[in-house]
Order: structure tokens, then C-alpha cells, then sequence
């Protein structure tokens, strides 16, 4: 009989000792009632805290979960890279530890990668989304104009939030583009999604509520920050260019 789960859910995670527990365990109840199969896999990105013991304790309460801990920060784009590359399932979804866009989302979700899409990209920006708590202004000028660099230059013009932290793929399409992605940082969602685009994978955005969770790495430089994710952009573009995602149509 095949034992490979419905659902895989992913979730990266650094320094979240705090709140990852609440998250996993809005996931148990959510998942626990439906007719299906499923694993929950976190990815700890070389947490200086104890946030790989916090979430190991929840082993009792949460079914198949797993807890991969890397001794080393790499960014959120290794870890999430590392996660599609373990999940087992036949669908894949990905999704922040603080639990700032719900589990829930994958009710509706799950029906269009049923019916034919490869990837379904949550968005912010566009009808029916649903912000609860914004971020500071100031990032949320960042966000946007980095937002119009990513359209402009990848070419993602129907793309308004290539950031937001939860998408779901198909096992397939997980694994086809997880293991050409490179970008180790947050600049990961939209070489994701680029080269789903260019593998030729049928791609939907749908609306999400999203709440602000105190607490995030982003800033202006440094491994996390903004210009990191530009020059990343830039990067992804001329791999994209000189062929090195040795990309073959699916």
C-alpha cells in the first residue's frame, strides 16, 4: 500500500522558540480531522535558541512530525530549499513558524492543484487578501518598491506579493524547482516562482489573510536585508540568462 502522505507542510524556522508551538499545534487540529495523509517537517536554520528542542517536544502531540536541525545558519531559502527536497508528499505546502498566514488556507488551495495547477503563490496584493496587521511603514515602502524591481526585472508583471511566506506546489513541482534553486536567503520566493514560470508549471495566485508577527530578521543590509534580496534579483536574472538553471520544459 503506498504510505506517501497527501499533504507535506514545511516550515523554516530561526529563533522561534517562542511561538512555533502554537502554530503546530493550530496545524495538528486543522490537519487531524481530514480524510488524508500527512507530515509536518521544520527546518531549523542554525537557531541560536532552543527552538529545535521546543519544537522536538511536540512530537507526542503533532503526527509525523519531523525536525531536520541545521548547526549552521544558512537563510530561509536554504532551509525551505532543504524541506521541499525532504517532503514526501504529494502535495506540498510551505509556511512561515509564526503562523502569520494560516494552515487553513490549504482548504481552499488543495482543490486547485486538483485541478490542474502546479503551484498556487499566496498573495497580499491582490482582490479578496486581507491584511489584519500591517508591518512598520517603512518596510512596507521597501516591500513595495522591491516589489516592483522583481516584476520589472524577472518579468512576473502579474505578480504584485512574490514575497508573501506561504505557497503550496505539487510533489513534482517542489522537487523540479527546489533542486535548481541556489538563492540561500530571502530572495528565494521569487526565484521560486521564475522558475516554476520557466519550467513550464501551471501557476495561480490566491488571496490570503496575513497577520504581522513582531519579531522579523528583514532590515536594510546585512544577510537578511534588502539589498541582499536585490542583489540576489540580479543574480537570478543572469543565471536565468546564461542558462545555469538548466531549465527543460516539464
Amino acid at each position: 500500500m503506498d504510505q506517501r502522505p497527501y499533504l507535506s507542510v514545511v516550515i523554516p524556522a530561526y529563533k522561534e522558540k517562542e511561538r512555533i508551538g502554537a502554530n503546530l499545534l493550530e496545524i495538528e487540529k486543522f490537519l487531524s480531522d481530514k480524510n488524508f495523509e500527512y507530515e509536518v517537517i521544520i527546518v531549523i536554520d542554525g537557531s541560536p535558541d532552543n527552538t529545535a528542542e521546543v519544537a522536538q517536544n511536540y512530537a507526542k502531540e503533532i503526527k509525523n512530525l519531523r525536525v531536520i536541525n541545521n548547526e549552521v545558519n544558512h537563510g530561509k531559502g536554504y532551509v525551505v530549499r532543504q524541506g521541499l527536497l525532504e517532503a514526501k508528499g504529494k502535495y506540498v505546502v510551505f509556511l512561515d513558524a509564526d503562523g502569520s498566514t494560516s494552515i487553513t488556507h490549504v482548504e481552499k488551495f488543495l482543490p486547485e492543484l486538483e485541478s490542474g495547477f502546479d503551484l498556487i503563490v499566496g498573495s497580499r496584493k491582490i482582490e479578496g487578501s486581507f491584511v489584519q496587521i500591517h508591518q512598520p511603514k517603512y518596510r512596507e515602502f521597501m516591500g513595495e518598491g522591491g516589489n516592483w524591481l522583481i516584476r520589472i526585472v524577472l518579468g512576473l508583471w502579474s505578480f504584485p506579493d512574490t514575497q508573501c511566506g506561504f505557497k503550496i506546489l505539487t510533489g513534482k513541482a517542489a522537487h523540479e524547482v527546489a533542486k535548481r534553486m541556489v538563492v540561500d536567503r530571502f530572495g528565494f520566493d521569487f526565484e521560486l516562482i521564475i522558475l516554476a514560470k520557466e519550467l513550464g508549471f501551471k501557476i495561480k495566485q490566491m488571496p490570503v489573510r496575513w497577520l504581522n508577527e513582531e519579531g522579523s530578521t528583514v532590515s536594510l543590509t546585512g544577510p537578511n536585508g534588502f539589498i541582499q534580496v536585490l542583489m540576489d534579483l540580479f543574480k537570478t536574472k543572469w543565471r536565468l540568462i546564461t542558462g545555469k538553471y538548466n531549465i527543460e520544459k516539464q
